[in-house]
């Protein structure tokens, strides 16, 4: 049981690390680059080995595994954001904006896996939301350098909930899910993608990127809204 429960965040740092061997060789990654991106690695192996022990899982699932090519998409997303930001003049937000493209097109397809296979778990669940978070948080700090550092607030703002619910127990009550809500945290991906690729016209992309932090306090406000409408409520049999 041990040995395939620590099977998989390993797995996932080799390939991890072959990516960021791949983007060296294709488009020369930077010092910058390899440290941010080995960095990224580290953290998302040592939370993946984390929540699967707080979660008791033996093993990851078919979802999971989407969920986990999709973290090590977001690892050379991170590697090749640190070379932009450390060298304005370097050619690799192309291969940057199709990583992030295609992390979030399987964003799509990890939910789907899950269902199908009826393979659905509180570790996939919140595996799904950690990588989104943290895809959705580098590219805000690439962003922000041309738009911004007011950006930053859509990269850490499901932190900053995160924090608040650890602050607050009546913030950590499960609420029901919300299409709306889903849509508008991948709503947050799509626009920044688009903002690092550049394709927009400048006041463009800035009013797209307020509209999306826009939803983005309005989803968590009306999350808080209804917690705070039900910390008094009776727990449930």
């Amino acid at each position: 049981m041990m040995r395939s429960v620590h099977l998989g965040p390993p797995a996932g740092l080799v390939a991890q690390l072959v990516l960021l061997g791949a983007l060296a060789a294709s488009v020369g990654l930077g010092g910058a680059g390899w440290v941010a991106g080995a960095a990224v690695a580290v953290v998302v192996t040592g939370g993946l080995a984390l929540g699967m022990d707080r979660y008791a899982a033996v093993r990851l699932g078919p979802a999971d595994r989407v969920t986990l090519a999709r973290a090590t998409l977001v690892v050379g997303v991170a590697a090749l954001s640190a070379d932009v930001l450390a060298g304005p003049g370097r050619t690799a937000t192309p291969v940057l904006v199709a990583l992030s493209t295609v992390a979030l097109v399987l964003d799509a397809v990890d939910g789907q896996v899950a269902r199908r296979t009826r393979t659905d778990s509180a570790l996939g669940a919140r595996f799904d939301m950690e990588v989104d978070a943290l895809l959705i948080l580098v590219l805000s700090v690439l962003v922000a350098s041309s738009a911004g550092a007011w950006v930053l607030a859509i990269g850490v703002a499901r932190y900053a909930f995160g924090a608040a619910q650890a602050m607050a127990p009546w913030l950590r009550a499960p609420t029901p899910p919300r299409r709306w809500r889903k849509a508008v945290a991948a709503l947050q991906g799509i626009v920044l993608t688009v903002a690092a690729a550049g394709v927009l016209a400048p006041g463009t992309t800035r009013g797209a990127l307020v509209v999306a932090l826009a939803l983005l306090v309005v989803s968590f406000g009306t999350q808080a809204r209804e917690l705070w409408a039900r910390r008094r409520a009776p727990a449930p049999a």
